[in-house]
């Protein structure tokens, strides 16, 4: 098991808002012929060739994808493209190289990309079997910290700061998020087609392709509603949300995140976290303080694992009775 370093963040690091502004733009000139499209960074051949994989294989988002292969180029830059010369030692050398200068939670996402890229290696024939066990754990421990979430008051004046005209758009994407959990992509990506008015649903495509319906509740339909009839561009395509200023494209989850740190300011929520995911742990926990059971919060969030359902319920006590253990000792004197 190896521990990892922690890399300062450079606090004079340009805002990620006018990042974000600065893509558009670009794009917008590049759309209207001012500036030409610039060539994309090639790709090493084996690293294009687990992109294919991955998509077909394990059904990755392309977000979830473009994370990875972000953690798969440099190993292969620093091993070479010559997998059957992969060996234990190279790649715990390289792992242990690497948990030096970054943080413990993004030494995880690098562990998970690189043995995700291991088991593509051993799959297609290219490298020793039981290879990917190579991979040493990442010092930490599983759900030991406290869910972040913003209380009732804080999201009430969230979704108070999206009233007028102007903001229709942004009602409805927040409403979305602390009422149903969604994340920020599963937001960006709802189309037309997904939302069935009769039926009262929405069909989400999760993570690894799976399709989901949630309830389409009265104070988001009119919300959504709202944004279709009065707010949303006179632009032809499926997807719903749409960019508000040229160039007039469908959002992506930047856009999302952008939009509630946005929210955040204007509504005066004083937060460490200021990404949408933290609207989806605030959607949790006012479930569960709700009477909302675990199971049926794990069905809206759509986990995996009862696990990690339970996690929520640390931010109040009494419910963690739900998921307490008996004492496996013995009975004290």
């Amino acid at each position: 098991m190896i521990e990892a370093g922690h890399c300062p963040r450079f606090r004079g690091d340009v805002n990620k808002d006018a990042v974000e502004t600065a893509k558009l733009f670009i794009a917008y000139l590049e759309d209207r012929g001012v500036l030409a499209c610039l060539p994309a960074k090639p790709v090493a051949p084996l690293v294009a060739e687990f992109a294919s994989w991955a998509r077909e294989q394990l059904g990755l988002a392309e977000t979830t994808l473009a994370t990875y292969l972000g953690t798969i180029t440099p190993i292969v830059d620093a091993l070479g493209e010559t997998p059957s010369a992969y060996d234990a030692m190279t790649i715990r050398a390289y792992m242990t190289a690497r948990a030096k200068a970054v943080s413990v939670e993004r030494m995880k996402g690098i562990s998970v990309g690189i043995r995700a890229f291991l088991r593509f290696l051993i799959a297609t024939g290219r490298c020793r079997q039981g290879l990917d066990h190579a991979m040493p754990n990442i010092a930490g421990w599983r759900l030991a910290s406290i869910p972040r979430f913003l209380p009732d008051a804080d999201i009430t004046r969230i979704i108070s700061a999206c009233e007028g005209e102007r903001r229709l758009r942004d009602r409805a994407i927040i409403l979305l998020l602390v009422r149903l959990g969604l994340r920020a992509s599963e937001v960006a990506r709802i189309s037309f087609d997904d939302i069935d008015w009769r039926q009262g649903s929405i069909r989400l495509f999760g993570k690894g392709r799976r399709e989901e319906l949630l309830p389409l509740t009265q104070e988001i339909g009119d919300a959504l509603l709202a944004y279709i009839e009065r707010g949303r561009p006179a632009l032809a395509g499926p997807s719903l949300f749409i960019t508000e200023y040229a160039p007039l494209r469908p959002i992506d989850r930047i856009t999302v995140k952008c939009l509630v740190k946005r929210a955040l300011q204007r509504g005066g929520v004083e937060s460490h976290y200021k990404g949408a995911h933290v609207l989806r742990h605030s959607a949790a926990t006012a479930m569960l303080r709700h009477g909302v059971s675990l199971t049926n919060v794990g069905t809206v969030l759509r986990h995996r694992s009862t696990a990690m359902t339970a996690h929520y319920a640390k931010v109040d006590i009494a419910l963690l009775s739900a998921i307490a253990q008996p004492w496996p000792g013995r009975t004290p004197c």
